[in-house]
């Protein structure tokens, strides 16, 4: 989970202790909305949107129903839960589409916040989404600016525009002019960052947006500068009338203040977030998965998705098969291992699952994959299909066997275990079998 991981385990185990008591008091839950206060400032949250929610969700936690319900503590989840979906925006912000192509899309935001990847990993989605995007350099002071873009452009598989160093207002008209001659359905933009704020960027930006009138100007954010992020979204909101922001870095180990601001200070949206450096790292930002996530609740849709984008259909049906006959050995292990490295870091793919938060589970990467499959092919075929013949003579000849150690086998035989620890908890667990049902790796 990254970017909310400190921040849900606060909440959790303030919710823990009202969960475990029959009834609760108005003091009581006045102690609580401290508490949660106190972890909301230490997350990052701006002052005045942490205040604001505590009242809002006190004035609710605190009303007669609540307190005579038989369940106190679980209604007052309920409400932070309703609450954190509101105070991110509601619902997910989609992206605004011209009536009469090209849809035009500025990308700005100061450098260092990631702005020219997110263009390629923006025009990446759109053109899985069936869209044909083309990404135009305007950025022509930093160095190698436009030579990155093309790269960009390369690595997401779409078209480039650039007309060197000229005016970045001149570029941004031709290749929207470009855009409508050649049949590009989507324009991305390009523009130029500073170091901070200043009149000059802006100007800039503003002679752009009054050239080219463009149906999204999208502002990236380090959610790593936590306030920071809020301010600088403040500013250009100011100059500009963004329509929406990308949050970078959610992958990272920050304390989220920003996503938990940025809507109620600027009252503009988080459209995206950044959750990897891969060109298919970007998710659109949705509040209530989000707060689910940070609570612990899990988030079973992303997780399918990510699942129907990654999995094979047909392992998938052999997988089920074996889990309902409880035969899953460690070449089926394996196999799982090698299609859940396509969706993404398994401890945040964990993370997702209902219940299953408290499991230890680390990522994945394609080095590991390889040294797992060594180990497993470095066993003998009883060793695969039934693990748990597997001593300590057993388990040195295997590490020398594959070039590994002893720790290493012993870390492939605690994975396994553990995901059948996990597939037992989805099969047990109503959303589980939902998911089961959706062809998952699990």
């Amino acid at each position: 989970m990254g970017v909310f991981a400190s921040l849900g385990e606060r909440l959790n185990h303030i919710f823990s202790k009202l969960t475990k008591r029959g009834k609760l008091t108005e003091l009581e839950i006045k102690q609580a909305m401290r508490e949660i206060r106190v972890a909301l400032l230490e997350a990052d949250v701006n002052y005045a949107v942490a205040k604001d929610f505590i009242q809002k969700v006190t004035d609710k936690a605190i009303g007669e129903k609540i307190l005579e319900s038989l369940t106190p503590g679980q209604q007052v989840v309920k409400i932070v839960h309703e609450q954190l979906i509101e105070l991110m925006g509601s619902t997910n912000a989609k992206l605004a589409v011209a009536p009469n192509p090209p849809t035009v899309i500025m990308m700005c935001g100061l450098q260092g916040a990631g702005k020219t990847t997110m263009c390629g990993k923006l025009a990446y989605m759109l053109k899985k989404q069936g869209k044909k995007p083309l990404l135009v350099a305007c950025d022509i002071y930093r160095p190698a600016a436009i030579q990155q873009l093309k790269v960009v452009a390369q690595n997401a598989g779409v078209e480039f525009f650039e007309k060197g160093t000229i005016s970045p207002v001149k570029i941004a008209s031709e290749g929207v002019a470009h855009a409508k001659k050649m049949g590009y359905d989507t324009v991305i933009l390009d523009t130029a960052g500073r170091l901070h704020i200043n009149e000059e960027l802006m100007q800039e930006l503003q002679q752009i947006q009054k050239t080219v009138a463009p149906h999204e100007i999208l502002l990236t954010v380090d959610a790593m500068t936590g306030q920071d992020a809020v301010n600088v979204a403040q500013s250009f909101d100011e100059k500009l009338n963004i329509t929406g922001v990308i949050l970078t870095k959610l992958d990272g180990d920050t304390r989220g203040g920003a996503a938990l601001s940025i809507k109620a200070v600027t009252g503009k949206p988080i459209k995206f977030s950044g959750i990897g450096e891969k060109v298919g790292d970007l998710e659109p930002f949705y509040p209530d998965r989000m707060a689910s996530r940070i609570l612990g609740m899990g988030d079973v849709l992303t997780l399918i998705e990510k699942a129907q984008q990654a999995v094979d259909e047909k392992e998938m049906k052999k997988m089920e098969e074996k889990l309902r006959k409880n035969a899953f050995t460690l070449e089926d292990f394996l196999t799982q291992f090698e299609q859940i490295g396509k969706m993404g870091n398994l401890a945040d793919l964990v993370a997702m699952i209902p219940g299953a938060s408290k499991l230890k589970m680390g990522s994945i990467d394609e080095k590991q994959i390889v040294r797992y499959k060594a180990i497993i092919q470095s066993m003998t075929i009883a060793e695969r299909q039934n693990p748990d013949i597997i001593k300590y003579s057993q388990r040195k000849r295997v590490a020398q066997g594959s070039g590994t150690t002893i720790q290493e086998v012993n870390q492939l035989l605690k994975q396994y275990e553990q995901s059948k620890l996990m597939m037992k908890n989805l099969n047990n667990h109503k959303l589980g079998r939902m998911l089961m049902g959706r062809k998952m790796p699990f």
